[in-house]
């Protein structure tokens, strides 16, 4: 049984319920660790249509850059309370001082680049939203639906896709930094813009009725 909690506005709260002779198939990728089986039961896939829960993941996903994302999912709570709860309102007045703060902060990543990244992109994040909603332009990028593919294995999910590449190309454009392909990719799949949970998986078809 997993108890999940899903943190976004829309605060979606959900029970797994596995009978007890049952061994659930999951992803291999979340292993056994208890913090990131419950991050593949609870969050990724799950479309996400919040603009401040996706712009925090897409923030995190450029901090994952050259890391695991475990590391990361570790240091979530810290990177909450050192960003302000990720408010772009507030880290968009941001400056030198709290660059300087930020790069002392053991619980998080002291990255000076993907720090001053973040800062630029709430700035990036906040004139989007004054023409349209930050969601809104992520997810027409899949035509507003998450893309469902049916990977029986691990070795068939891609490490980006055209839609990836033009979401980073876009992304580029209107200023944003650390959103490569790769980080795009991946921050598509934990949003359920796409539902790569292989076919396998006792979370696939839960995500894709969610779709």
């Amino acid at each position: 049984m997993t108890d999940c909690h899903h943190e976004s506005k829309l605060k979606v709260n959900f029970r797994i319920d596995i009978p007890l002779d049952v061994t659930p198939i999951r992803c291999a990728w979340c292993g056994s660790d208890p913090l990131y089986v419950a991050y593949h039961d609870c969050e990724w896939g799950m479309p996400e249509r919040d603009p401040r829960a996706l712009w925090e993941k897409l923030m995190l996903d450029g901090f994952q850059a050259g890391l695991s994302w475990i590391t990361i999912l570790r240091k979530r709570e810290a990177f909450r309370a050192a960003f302000a709860g990720f408010d772009p309102a507030i880290i968009a007045r941001w400056g030198e001082p709290e660059v300087a703060r930020l790069l002392t902060d053991a619980g998080i990543v002291r990255h000076r680049g993907k720090i001053e990244a973040t800062i630029g992109n709430a700035r990036a994040f906040l004139a989007i939203e004054e023409r349209e909603s930050f969601s809104d332009f992520l997810w027409r990028h899949v035509d507003g639906r998450p893309v469902q593919n049916r990977f029986a294995a691990m070795s068939e999910i891609p490490t980006e896709s055209a839609a990836a590449r033009a979401l980073s190309k876009d992304l580029k454009a209107h200023g944003f930094r650390f959103c490569g392909p790769t980080i795009t990719y991946a921050f598509m799949q934990a949003t359920g813009m796409v539902n790569d949970h292989l076919v396998t998986c006792m979370a696939h078809d839960r995500c894709a009725a969610l779709g």
